[in-house]
C-alpha cells in the first residue's frame, strides 16, 4: 500500500464513521454556539468593544469547539482496540498521522465555516469584504492548531482522563499560533493592513514547524 492511499484509506475512514455518526460535529457545534451566546449575554457590547474582544470570542470558540473534535480523533480505535492491530500491518506511520490530522482539519474547518454566520449574527457584524482573508486566517490557525493537536491526542488517548489531558497539553503549544490568529483576526474586523502580512507569515511559519515536527515524531508516540 502506497503512502498516499494509506493516508487517503484513513481519511475516507474518519470521515465516513463521523458522517454516520455526528457524534463529534454535534458536539462541536453546539458547545462553540452555547459559546458565542454566553459571552453574547455576558457582555451585550457595541460595535467598537466587539471590534476589540470579538476576535479573542470567535478564536475562544474555535479552539473550544476544536479540542471536543481532537478527543474523538483516537477514541474510536482505542475503545475498540484497533489501535494494536494497525500497528502490526507494514504501513507508514507518517501515513496514519496525516490521514487524522487532515480528518480533524476537516471537521475543525466545518465547523468554523457554520460558527462564522452565528459569530456575525450576534454581534451585528458584516463580513463580507473581509470574508476571504478572514477564511485565510481561520484556514492557517487551524492547520497548526489541529497538526499539534492530531499528535497530543494520540498522547492523551492512552490515559484515563484524556478529556482533560488534551486541553492540559495542548493550549501551551499552541499559544502562538492562538495568538497570531487573534491579532490577524482583530486587524481584518477594524479593516487594518498594516502587520498583517507579517502575521500571515508568521502563522505559515508555525504551521509548517507543527506539522512536521509532528508528523517525525508520531511514531515514537504510538511506540510508547
Amino acid at each position: 500500500m502506497t503512502f498516499f492511499r494509506q493516508l487517503f484509506t484513513i481519511l475516507v475512514k474518519d470521515l465516513r464513521l463521523e458522517w454516520r455518526t455526528r457524534e463529534a460535529m454535534s458536539a462541536m457545534l453546539l458547545f462553540a454556539i452555547l459559546v458565542l451566546v454566553i459571552f453574547n449575554f455576558t457582555f451585550n457590547p457595541d460595535r467598537e468593544l466587539v471590534l476589540i474582544i470579538g476576535p479573542g470570542i470567535l478564536w475562544v470558540a474555535f479552539t473550544f469547539a476544536g479540542v471536543l473534535g481532537l478527543n474523538r480523533a483516537f477514541a474510536a480505535e482505542h475503545e475498540n482496540g484497533c489501535l494494536s492491530g494497525v500497528l502490526l500491518t507494514p504501513i507508514d506511520r507518517g501515513g496514519i498521522y496525516l490521514g487524522k490530522w487532515l480528518a480533524n482539519l476537516v471537521f475543525t474547518l466545518v465547523a468554523e465555516a457554520i460558527l462564522l454566520p452565528f459569530f456575525a449574527l450576534f454581534f451585528n457584524l458584516t463580513l463580507t469584504s473581509e470574508l476571504p482573508v478572514l477564511l485565510l486566517v481561520c484556514l492557517l490557525g487551524t492547520i497548526g492548531f489541529t497538526a499539534v493537536g492530531t499528535l497530543l491526542a494520540a498522547v492523551s488517548a492512552n490515559t484515563r482522563l484524556r478529556e482533560v489531558m488534551l486541553p492540559i497539553l495542548l493550549f501551551p503549544i499552541t499559544v502562538p499560533v492562538i495568538i497570531g490568529a487573534v491579532e490577524s483576526t482583530g486587524l481584518i474586523l477594524n479593516h487594518e493592513t498594516a502587520g498583517l502580512r507579517d502575521l500571515l507569515r508568521l502563522l505559515i511559519l508555525y504551521d509548517i514547524i507543527f506539522l512536521v515536527s509532528s508528523t517525525l515524531l508520531f511514531d515514537f508516540v504510538l511506540e510508547e
